[in-house]
């Protein structure tokens, strides 16, 4: 037996192209997890004659995660150094023999999936990565050159031993290319055949093509070239052969010179000993190649269950392999292989090192193709180690990957001697127990709770009990039977029982006989026995006493409790630990001094361990337990929480323990003495043995997922670590976080990333996940295979399973639920994250009481307090004031003594609730206090009811529903929320109330839904609420809402009115219509009419006659306007009137030949059908009823011509009756109209369209020169004279008499004249210094020209010279004149009345105020002419004598009106200054007699003085 330090090491990694390499001389290294482990082989390794020879030596510590490649250089000289790629993103270069990194790159932006030292070029380490980039790193001379060849995944890349530039890559997708990298990674050849992925490139280790004789037919498209030919060519086509492993299951043998592929070997389905193939095991394969150096013409290659074989290449047409290991049965691997290295020992041994997911190392001899040596690895966290206390050095192992390892560590042939047991675990195994007395009966627990139990000599699967915990299994111990088990007879028992401790906290006795029944909790028998009646404690350890008559109990609240058999009795508590303890051990039996045995060692999630000695608790037999709180020794210096203890069996007293901390440490219990201290895990130690044989030697394991053989004699340090925990720092370097973010991984890493999420919450998970992908599951041929075709998934599922049932917990010894502080810094972030902030949510929530609760998290000594008032409160017999005063201070014990305290409690907390504006707190309290009333009456008085104040209130009655109701609508209305206290209203049945309250905040709309919806249709309500509302819309202008509601409320007068309210021809035209609906005829028709007036303004006659079609009434109207649209058309036409808008005009004003009235007549008869006199008649009598008033000059020129239609409609209308007074009448009226309103131009254009012949046929129409019409039809008479008088002047003036155009602007001119004339009453003085003015150069027979003419008009001017009109209008012009003074003398007394002085400022203006007015007076008076001020009662005579003259005209002059007879004169005085030739002196003497006999006013003075002096 080998007394040297041994170290089962961690799993080699999975699915890796080249993640183990060899160097001759000895030196194999192997990634696992994030290191590499170093193996020495052959002589160097020292291993004891008799034992193969290797051994660990070693790690390379410094990457964060999986290392996925690594490669040593072969360069002689330097075999030292080698080289790692990891999913960190880092490429590192190691010296191994100082184990430290000499350089390092981060060029990588992805997941680095390939990796291999040049076998040429010294420094040149290339690597790839699975997005297709490839990097090529100079050591010496720390460059680098970047390559990207194609945007697919890399697997693997192999450098070429004979060109230093070439450089094999192989593709996920099956495409394999050879680049040249000193053409910047030029594809040399891109070599097509294989289908899946390649999983590894060799090359032939001879240069050239001839060492294979390729069968002729394969290659008969491309004859073989000739040497001599080949050697002229590049070194590229020398050509050389390489061989490509891929998941398609074949191998391709490809000629670089060809570029093809030359021999194709498809993998044999094997037939393994014992049975056939599971189907699932060819699905599942990894082809990885092995081209020997000394043998060219030999490959070896995987296969699909782990076989090797050895292919012979001579023979391409035979596929001829060889087997590794054929002979001796059970040497191959169980499971495929990774990875293969060739290594030459230092006695020039041939040896093959393979890989594979079995977790074995095997070390081949090529010579003779046997298995010289296997190295069992580990893919999990060693969580319990147990030496059987029967079959000598037996160690059982307990590993997170779901097996337990069997390592004979006596085994003189091989120091590991290890057996795998995997059947029926399917999860991690957390505890072990070997039976004390049975041979090859192990017990084992797992983290999803199971209890089983195997026999390691059969290949039997285990038994399994019925009975699971419900958590992880911490530890299992073996027993006497205690009730109910112990009640059977000798016979019908067994010796000893199986008890298991379970996460639960539960402890069940297991019958080994009867595994398929019940297990039994002991914690029934211990309160039977005990008469317990309080809460049993979480139990989380158990440990019995060698002689099987004491059992001890650890708890998760420190204590430890002593109990004896048969029945349990509790006999000694010992109250020592502070947290939950985790390991009880007792010292063995045979000790040199008996009482040894007494000493019991237990470990806690505090640091420090207890030994206490019971000897005097056992031997004194007292009826009552005993509480122990001083223990025997105590043993201090570990810096975390304590996982495992053990006594040596070799020393007395001597005991090792395990730690947190990442050390185990040897006591001298007796001399409480560190004596020394093993650091060699890098991890968290859950387990600790001491060798049953070896009295220097111990065995530990750790969450770093080794298992250690160390001597206590070899340990530098003789107690832990002190100050920042070793392990801790150590974690610490390891798991920094990298910049660069976690990448996808290639398929080789899935598992580990589902691992990783299944294992969070479990301590272990952090590091075991981060690790390697093997560290989920062994891989054996269960049913777990068949799950899924391809391996990486398989194995996901099967590890996916694992954490099903995890606990914060994960070891049989970690059983705390309070995790320590030196857990690995998380790789992922994010879930904790995500926990913390849910956390953070749920503490947000308020407390409903927190004046309890604080006081519950106040100092020890007042809670302390508590505890004492509060069992001198519950257990005093008789009242007691002190008692009830404490309790009155502490109120919140009365969530433990009576109702009372209770409800005083619930009242401060209320008071507390209401001081910190929390209502509905303390409303909630009250209702836990039953008292809803008095929450209501509360809530309402300050206003702080809810919905579900109010929603419960039928729980306390009728009536107080109702009350509580109304008091919330009340609150509601001055919180402004009237909807919401109308619909609570409403569920009393307040109807009316609601409806009330809704109209009085201005909600109608809601006011009217709910009326309607829940009172009759006559109730007044209703219609009183449509028109309030309509009232409301109407005032703020919403008409057609109003409109509605009026029709709502029946009142359709008004909805029409209210409609018509905007004005625009739309609304009008909707009113009208909606009138006509109703039956209100007389309204639609002025409706009708004012929307045609509308239209009629934006020049819509179509529009306009359309709506004047919607009633009977509106025929006239419609004659109006069809005469109107003629006449504007007419006017257009001779551009007589300015069209700003394009005019839509209806289709009969189309023609326009023939007289006016004669065309509209014409149009009347086709449109209108108006033909009998009956009808002209009616239309007549309709019009007549419409009566517009007089016209000023500031008429609008529209309104003028619609209102001159109307008077001219009259008359044509008249006229076809013959009905000729009314039509002499209403022609002056619209000849009157067009001249008050001084628009001559139109006045002139009436009197061409309606007396285009002048009056002369009007006059033979009336007859009677007596009748009624006579003064009517003189005064129209005169205004034509008068008009054409104007013209005949104008015409004398210009040069161009004929000019239209100068004519048109000289009654534009003119207009304007006029207007200031009839304004002012005054004569046309402006017209006197143009006109007067004769034109120097006019023709000559223009004269003669104008004398015709004016004889014509002249003769006819005599009607104008009516004296009895001239003294009417001077008698008119006097009361104007005297009015005019009147109101000037009134203005001139307000405007001194305004400045009369209010202060001292505004007197000192005042004289120059009058001044400024008697000046501007003065100035005025000279103006007009000097005339002296005129008194009050002389304005007031003349007045009257004017009044009275008027008064004595008779009333047919005054009724019709007449042109100013001085104004004809004047301008008939004027054409006689210009054309002395064209007025008789009797005219003019006449003219000028009127003038001065009347021109007594002002306005005419001045001209009668140019004219008749």
């Amino acid at each position: 037996m080998g007394q040297e330090p041994r170290v089962l090491p961690p799993s080699p990694n999975w699915y890796c192209a080249r993640c183990s390499d060899a160097v001759p001389g000895g030196l194999f290294g192997f990634a696992a997890r994030t290191s590499v482990f170093l193996v020495r082989v052959g002589p160097g390794a020292d291993a004891i004659p008799g034992t193969p020879p290797f051994r660990v030596i070693g790690e390379l510590v410094g990457h964060t995660e999986r290392v996925s490649g690594f490669t040593f250089s072969h360069h002689p000289g330097q075999y030292n150094l080698c080289a790692t790629s990891s999913d960190d993103g880092t490429v590192k270069i190691w010296d191994v023999e100082t184990k430290t990194v000499v350089t390092e790159h981060a060029l990588h932006q992805h997941t680095i999936s390939a990796l291999h030292w040049s076998p040429r070029v010294k420094d040149l380490i290339v690597s790839g990565d699975e997005k297709g980039v490839v990097f090529c790193y100079w050591l010496n001379r720390n460059d680098s050159q970047h390559l990207f060849i194609e945007p697919r995944t890399i697997l693997c890349l192999t450098c070429s031993p004979h060109h230093e530039d070439l450089i094999a890559i192989g593709y996920k997708d099956g495409i394999v290319v050879i680049i040249d990298i000193s053409k910047k990674g030029e594809v040399i050849h891109r070599l097509r055949g294989h289908d899946d992925e390649i999983h590894s490139i060799a090359w032939c280790p001879l240069p050239g093509e001839d060492c294979l004789s390729i069968n002729q037919e394969e290659n008969s498209e491309e004859p073989e070239i000739p040497n001599g030919k080949v050697t002229a060519q590049t070194p590229v086509a020398k050509g050389c052969y390489l061989a490509t492993g891929s998941k398609d299951q074949t191998i391709r043998i490809w000629s670089c010179s060809r570029g093809r592929g030359v021999m194709m070997l498809k993998l044999p389905s094997l037939k393994r000993r014992g049975g056939g193939i599971d189907p699932t095991v060819k699905e599942r394969l990894w082809l990885t190649l092995h081209w020997p150096k000394d043998q060219p013409t030999q490959l070896v290659s995987s296969c699909f269950g782990g076989e090797l074989l050895l292919w012979d290449l001579t023979q391409s047409w035979r596929r001829k392999y060889t087997l590794f290991s054929a002979s001796s049965e059970g040497q191959n691997h169980s499971r495929i292989v990774f990875n293969l290295c060739p290594l030459q020992t230092e006695d020039d041994k041939q040896l093959l090192l393979s890989t594979s997911m079995d977790r074995d190392v095997k070390c081949w001899d090529m010579a003779t193709l046997e298995c010289c040596w296997t190295l069992p690895s580990l893919g999990g966290f060693a969580y319990s180690l147990a030496f059987s206390p029967v079959d000598t050095g037996c160690l059982a192992i307990g590993v997170g990957d779901g097996m337990i390892r069997i390592w004979n560590t006596l085994s003189i042939k091989n120091n590991y001697d290890v057996k795998n047991f995997w059947q029926g675990v399917k999860s991690k195994v957390t505890a072990l127990c070997w039976h004390p007395t049975k041979e090859g009966c192990l017990a084992f627990g797992t983290d999803d709770g199971k209890v089983g139990l195997y026999d390691t000599y059969s290949s039997k699967p285990p038994q399994i009990s019925s009975t699971y915990h419900k958590k992880t299994v911490y530890t299992l111990a073996w027993g006497p039977p205690v009730p109910p088990t112990a009640l059977g007879g000798e016979g019908d028992r067994p010796s000893l029982t199986l008890y298991s401790c379970g996460g639960e906290g539960i402890v069940l006795q297991h019958n080994p006989w009867k595994l398929s029944g019940e297990a039994f909790d002991i914690n029934k028998l211990i309160r039977d026995t005990n008469s317990i009646t309080y809460k049993l404690p979480v139990h989380t350890e158990i440990s019995w006493k060698a002689d099987g008559k004491i059992m001890a109990l650890g708890n998760e609240d420190g204590s430890i409790e002593i109990f004896r058999v048969p029945n349990l009795k509790l006999i000694c508590t010992i109250q020592q630990h502070h947290k939950l303890v985790n390991t009880i051990s007792w010292h063995h039996e045979h000790g040199s001094q008996p009482e040894l045995s007494y000493l019991m060692a237990s470990g806690s999630n505090n640091a420090v361990i207890y030994v206490h000695n019971l000897q005097t608790v056992i031997e004194s037999n007292s009826e009552s337990p005993v509480t122990i709180t001083e223990p025997y020794r105590t043993l201090s210096g570990h810096t975390a929480k304590i996982t495992s203890l053990a006594w040596s069996p070799h020393h007395d007293g001597r005991l090792v323990s395990a730690s947190y901390d990442g050390t185990a440490q040897v006591w001298d219990t007796l001399q409480e003495e560190p004596l020394c201290n093993f650091r060699g895990h890098r991890g968290r130690l859950f387990c600790v043995v001491w060798s049953p044989l070896d009295p220097d030697c111990i065995y530990s394991g750790a969450d770093d997922f080794c298992v250690y053989k160390w001597l206590t004699s070899m340990q530098e340090h003789s107690r832990p670590p002190q100050g920042k925990k070793s392990i801790e720092l150590e974690k610490k370097r390891l798991s920094q976080p990298k910049p660069k973010p976690k990448k996808k991984k290639k398929p080789t890493s899935r598992v580990p990333i589902k691992q990783e999420l299944c294992d969070r919450n479990e301590d272990e998970g952090v590091k075991e996940s981060s690790g390697p992908v093997e560290n989920g599951v062994s891989d054996q041929e269960t049913e777990e295979e068949a799950r899924e075709p391809e391996l990486p998934c398989a194995v996901t599922s099967a590890v996916s399973k694992e954490p099903i049932s995890c606990t914060p917990v994960s070891v049989g010894f970690e059983k705390s639920k309070v995790t320590i502080n030196n857990k690995v810094t998380l790789l992922k972030k994010e879930l904790p994250k995500e926990k913390s902030e849910a956390l953070m949510k749920k503490r947000k929530a308020r407390s409903i009481l927190p004046l309890s609760t604080s006081l519950d998290h106040r100092s020890k000594e007042e809670i302390h307090q508590d505890c004492l008032v509060l069992a001198t409160a519950k257990h005093s017999k008789e009242p007691n004031e002190d008692v009830s005063a404490d309790l009155e201070e502490r109120f919140h014990l009365g969530l433990f003594t009576d109702r009372a305290t209770l409800y005083r409690m619930i009242e401060v907390e209320g008071k507390g609730h209401l001081e910190n504006g929390h209502p509905e707190l303390f409303h909630q309290l009250m209702l836990w206090k039953g008292d809803l009333k008095g929450v209501l009456r509360t809530a309402a008085e300050r206003g702080e009811l809810t919905d579900n104040l109010v929603a419960m209130a039928p729980v306390a009655g009728y009536h107080v529903w109702v009350w509580a109701v109304e008091a919330f609508a009340k609150q509601l209305c001055f919180q402004d929320q009237y909807v919401k206290a109308a619909s609570h209203l409403l569920s009393i049945h307040k109807v009316y109330e609601a409806v009330e309250l809704l109209k009085s905040n201005h909600f109608y709309r809601e006011a009217i839904a709910v009326a309607k919806a829940r009172l009759r249709p006559e109730d007044p309500i209703l219609k009183d609420l449509y028109l309030s509302w309509g009232a409301v819309l109407e005032k703020d202008g919403h008409y057609a809402l109003a409109a509605k509601c009026y029709l709502g409320a029946t009142s359709a007068y008004d909805a029409a009115k209210v409609l018509s309210k905007k004005g625009d021809a739309t609304s009008l035209r909707t009113a009208a219509e909606l009138a006509s609906i109703v039956g209100e005829n007389e309204l639609s028709a002025s409706l009708a009419l004012r929307c045609a007036q509308e239209l009629l303004l934006a020049r819509n006659w179509v529009g306009a006659q359309e709506a004047l079609h919607l009633h009977e009434s509106l025929k006239g109207q419609r004659l109006v306007f069809c005469l109107l649209e003629l006449l504007s058309k007419h006017l257009e036409e001779k551009q007589l009137l300015e069209v700003k808008s394009s005019s839509s005009y209806n289709a009969w004003t189309a023609g326009s030949e023939g007289p006016f009235v004669e065309r509209v007549t014409a149009v009347w008869k086709t449109a209108f059908s108006l033909d009998s006199p009956e009808q002209y008649q009616a239309a007549v009598r309709q019009l007549q009823s419409v009566k517009y008033p007089s016209a000023t000059s500031n008429t609008p020129s529209k309104q003028l011509l619609l209102h001159l239609c109307h008077d001219l409609t009259l008359a044509v209308l008249s006229q076809q009756v013959a009905s000729w007074d009314t039509a002499v009448e209403e022609l002056l009226r619209a000849v009157m109209r067009s001249y008050d309103s001084g628009n001559f131009t139109i006045m002139q254009e009436v009197h061409s369209a309606f007396l285009p012949e002048g009056c002369d046929h009007l006059r033979d129409k009336l007859g009677d020169h007596q009748s009624p019409t006579t003064p009517a039809f003189k005064s129209l008479e005169a205004f034509f004279i008068y008009g054409r008088l104007y013209e005949f002047w104008w015409s004398l003036s210009g040069p161009c008499p004929e000019s239209s155009i100068w004519v048109r602007a000289a009654h534009r001119r003119m207009t304007s004249v006029e207007q200031s004339q009839q304004l002012n009453n005054v004569s046309p003085e402006e017209i006197e210094p143009k006109a007067s003015q004769p034109e120097p150069s006019r023709p000559p027979e223009l004269d003669v020209r104008l004398t015709e003419e004016g004889e014509q008009i002249l003769r006819a001017c005599k009607e104008l010279f009516s004296e009895e009109h001239a003294s009417l209008q001077n008698s008119q012009r006097t009361v104007a004149e005297v009015q005019e003074t009147l109101a000037d003398m009134i203005r001139q007394h307000q405007k001194r009345q305004l400045c009369k002085p209010t202060a001292d400022g505004p007197a000192k203006n005042e004289p120059e105020q009058e001044a400024e007015q008697s000046l501007s007076g003065s100035q005025h008076q000279c103006k007009e002419e000097k005339s002296e001020p005129v008194s009050l009662p002389e304005l007031t005579k003349r007045l009257t004598e004017a009044n009275e003259r008027i008064a004595k005209f008779p009333e047919s002059i005054k009724t019709w009106p007449f042109p100013d007879v001085l104004e004809c004169c004047l301008i008939l005085l004027h054409i006689k200054s210009q054309h002395p030739g064209c007025v008789t002196h009797e005219m003019q003497q006449q003219a000028q007699e009127l003038l001065q006999k009347y021109s007594n006013t002002k306005v005419y003075k001045r001209h009668c003085q140019t004219f008749c002096t």
